[in-house]
This record gives structure tokens, sequence and C-alpha cells, in this order.
């Protein structure tokens, strides 16, 4: 599953162009995947903002999935988010899955500054939401986003190996980027940078 060599958004398979985007929490998802989008020239979309609506409030599963169906019945698209509620829509539609799979100790250095710095600054993320110090410090993984990195870190790089070996999955394209420099270069493969589709 590592990350293929490209030219013009293009590999052997195909044309890049609808994108999934996993990672642990704290890779850098987002970044990564509004950079590929820019490159790619398609349309981005966050599955936390779809999914998080005001005061923390989650959108019930069956309005979340008619909400990302939609988004993905475009032509092209770079989605990014690890919502297995969701996951048998986007990747039914994708021709790529690109996993960003960091180590833990860079994953939770990430994690760890952007969250402490989202409180200090009260960053609003989604739809009016802030992280809070209370959550921040709590022990519970559920509340607390730097414990549940720590925590699903192995999980999820299990989980994406085993998908990228399925069989029943042979016809997405699996990118694996372990480091930040490797995201690089695969990025400045795909393209140069398009005028965004309306």
């Amino acid at each position: 599953m590592a990350g293929r060599a490209v030219k013009g958004g293009t590999v052997t398979g195909g044309a890049i162009r609808r994108v999934s985007v996993t990672g642990n929490s704290g890779s850098g998802k987002s970044t990564f995947g509004r950079r590929l989008a820019g490159r790619l020239g398609v349309p981005w979309v966050e599955l936390d903002a779809l999914f998080h609506l005001p005061a923390w409030t989650e959108l019930p599963t069956e309005d979340f999935r008619a909400t990302v169906a939609e988004v993905v019945a475009g032509d092209s698209w770079v989605v990014d988010g690890n919502y297995r509620a969701v996951r048998d829509l986007v990747w039914a539609r994708a021709d790529t899955v690109v996993v960003l799979d960091y180590s833990r100790w860079r994953v939770m250095a990430r994690i760890t500054r952007r969250s402490l710095g989202r409180v200090l600054r009260r960053t609003e993320l989604w739809n009016g939401n802030r992280e809070s110090w209370r959550n921040l410090l709590s022990r519970d993984p559920q509340r607390s986003i730097i414990r549940w990195a720590w925590t699903n870190h192995a999980k999820h790089r299990e989980r994406y190996l085993a998908a990228a070996a399925d069989p029943a999955l042979s016809s997405l394209r699996f990118v694996r980027l372990r480091t930040p420099r490797e995201a690089d270069v695969w990025l400045a493969a795909v393209g140069v940078p398009q005028p965004r589709l309306p």
C-alpha cells in the first residue's frame, strides 16, 4: 500500500478524481485534503464539519448518510474523515483512498500542539464549536481528542491495512503515506494547482 508515483493527476488504473483521505486524529487529514483538492481543482469536504452541529450536537446517522451521499454523488471531490457510518458511501464512489499512516509519536506531538493552541486561542472549529480545557484534560477517550488519538492509533492502522488487502475493495487505489515528507512528495506529483470547480 505504499504511495505510488503519480504524474498529471493519474496513476496506473486511471485518473485521481474522487479521493477519501483517512488517518488517525492529529495526522493532518484536513490540511492534506485541502491541499490535494487545490491541486486537483476539485471540491474539498471535511466530514467533521458535516457531522458536528452547534453545541457539539451530532447529526443523526440517517441525516449524515443522506448529506454525504449527496456530496459523493459529484464527479470529483476530496473527502476527509474516518466515519464508519458513511465509509461505504464514500468508498463506493472513490477511486483513491489516501491513508496518512504517521508514527504514534508524530501524531501525538501534532495533536497535543494543535489542541492546546485551539484552546488557548479559542479557535472556532465547525458551526461555532470550540475545544475546551475540560475535554482536553479528560481521561475519557470519548471526550479528549488527545486520549482518542492515543488509544486508536494502532486500531486505525490495522483497519486500513486490512482494507487495502481486502479483495472486495480491489477497485480502490490505496496510497499509504508514512511521513509528512512522503505526503509532500506525493502531492507534488499529483499535478499542478488548477482553478477550483464551482
